[in-house]
């Protein structure tokens, strides 16, 4: 499983990178068949609270899942993202 993290208009920390493939590791565990993680963090204006935003794409044989989530900071919005696709994953596996 590959993951690729694009900061848009920001360059991400290395934490912040470690952060995000440590936890997308745990959709695999949910289906192996995953083939690309993509994750899109951009900051939404204005420059408010809850205006970092987070797009992870999920791409699987003949499939592809996607959530987009606002959140006051990246690892938040990254959380909610990957609990709503780990959601989704439950659902087309017991489908």
């Amino acid at each position: 499983m590959e993951v690729r993290i694009q900061a848009i208009h920001f360059d991400a920390t290395e934490k912040l990178e470690a952060f995000i493939n440590k936890k997308a590791e745990r959709l695999a565990r949910h289906n192996n068949a995953i083939t690309t993680v993509d994750v899109k963090l951009s900051v939404v204006k204005p420059e408010t609270a809850m205006n970092k935003e987070a797009v992870i794409k999920v791409t699987q044989p003949q499939d592809e899942l996607v959530a987009t989530k606002v959140a006051d900071t990246f690892e938040e919005a990254v959380d909610l993202c990957l609990e709503a696709l780990e959601r989704q994953l439950e659902k087309r596996k017991n489908a």
